[in-house]
């Protein structure tokens, strides 16, 4: 399967903390496990368990996504001494991100839109492994996302909720094709109907001709 990128965002509980250990911090999920998205023209499901083999070595945060912004922590093998921390559970992924709220004016801007409650959602860029359709021959089929391939960066973002014109033409191209895959083998199966009843013809003709 060629891998390829998408993005997705969810419009769940970020909260803005401070402690002694961790300073300023900020904790969220940012990959929520079995909850279905409306994409548009199909429904998706990041399926229970599609983290455990995935590549988490190097994971920016960033804020919607910019790349032309300096990371505001970084995660390396997820190792106590990375700026963010992630974990895997039973629900998804959880983060923490601790933030250089004295010396980065972004990361003091960031820390206090979350904790006034003016953003409140996450998304993530991610490279998919595995997936499975189903119910392709409807007009609103669901995709079914088994395998992460690689977590590549994490943001905080103004604009959460998943709305179809957000949706990578890749994602539609992906849908194409799993469509034309399911044409592709009703029609290897039609066409072995049609030979097997050709088949069962001609051994009735021999045998009473």
């Amino acid at each position: 399967m060629e891998q390829r990128t998408v993005t997705r965002a969810y419009n769940f509980e970020l909260r803005a903390e401070s402690n002694e250990k961790n300073g300023d911090h900020i904790v969220g999920r940012p990959i929520v496990y079995d909850s279905k998205t409306t994409l548009g023209w199909f429904d998706e499901i990041i399926e229970r368990g599609a983290l455990d083999k995935a590549n988490l070595k190097d994971v920016r945060f960033l804020v919607n996504h910019n790349t032309d912004m300096i990371p505001l922590a970084r995660s390396r093998n997820n190792n106590e001494n990375s700026t963010m921390q992630m974990t895997v559970d039973k629900d998804g992924m959880t983060i923490r991100v601790n933030l250089d709220t004295e010396n980065n004016t972004d990361a003091r801007n960031l820390y206090s839109a979350i904790k006034r409650g003016d953003i409140t959602g996450m998304s993530f860029m991610f490279s998919i492994d595995d997936e499975e359709w189903e119910d392709l021959e409807s007009d609103h089929p669901t995709r079914h996302i088994r395998k992460i391939g690689t977590v590549l960066e994490v943001s905080a973002v103004t604009f959460p909720a998943y709305e179809s014109t957000e949706i990578s033409a890749r994602d539609k191209e992906a849908l194409d094709s799993a469509k034309s895959l399911l044409e592709s083998k009703r029609s290897q199966s039609l066409e072995s109907d049609k030979d097997a009843l050709e088949l069962e013809k001609a051994k009735l003709k021999n045998k009473f001709f």
